[in-house]
């Protein structure tokens, strides 16, 4: 993302996982860690993503270290791609090495925020998740269950109005029960093409405010 990231390799369930972290301006004040998951595999989707990097840099200048990985299969991560239930241990796993303790908080876009709430299920109530943030989250083919009671009100769900991706609609209809808001970026499609400067200060926003 910038000089200063630092390009690490983890231990995954199948091998070496990839991945990249960058630290806040005051990384000794650092609010703790962001692991941030990416769209699907079999799509192109990658860590270097730009939306997987305007959630980096959100975290990144609201005070967190901001962990990016690629699911197995993908850059130099090995393993081939598992449809969701891999890709969820790789997510476990990488939070486990880069926040083994403290303050933690989750993000994915798309395919990445089906993971996230799939990891964070797990992760919850045994790992208190401080900071969620699910962005063009994949609910259509394969709905993701509820978000754990406890973590509503600290997380932010993002959705273009015009995602042809992602139905609108099918977000709603996933956060209805669980009288979950969403915000709606007008007019947005599922990788916001020319409104990330919007999406990063929504995402600030909601972090400062958590």
């Amino acid at each position: 993302m910038n000089s200063q990231t630092e390009k690490l390799r983890l231990e995954g369930a199948v091998g070496i996982i990839e991945a990249q972290r960058d630290l806040p301006p005051d990384a000794a004040a650092s609010r703790g860690v962001a692991v941030i998951a990416h769209p699907h595999p079999l799509f192109g989707g990658t860590m270097d993503n730009k939306v997987v990097q305007t959630l980096a840099r959100a975290f990144v200048a609201s005070g967190w270290t901001a962990v990016r990985f690629n699911f197995r299969g993908v850059g130099a991560s090995e393993g081939v791609h598992d449809e969701g239930r891999g890709e969820t241990e790789d997510f476990a796993a990488v939070l486990a090495q880069v926040a083994p303790d403290g303050p933690v908080a989750v993000a994915g876009f798309s395919f990445g925020g089906f993971v996230t709430v799939n990891a964070l299920q797990a992760l919850w109530p045994a790992r208190e998740v401080q900071q969620v943030v699910l962005v063009g989250t994949s609910v259509a083919r394969v709905v993701p269950p509820p978000l754990p009671e406890g973590t509503l009100e600290r997380t932010l769900v993002v959705h273009g109005e015009a995602d042809d991706t992602v139905a609108l609609s099918a977000v709603m209809d996933w956060a209805r029960p669980q009288s979950l808001p969403v915000t709606v970026v007008p007019g947005g499609g599922h990788f916001f093409h020319g409104q990330l400067p919007l999406l990063k200060n929504l995402v600030a926003r909601h972090l400062r405010a958590g």
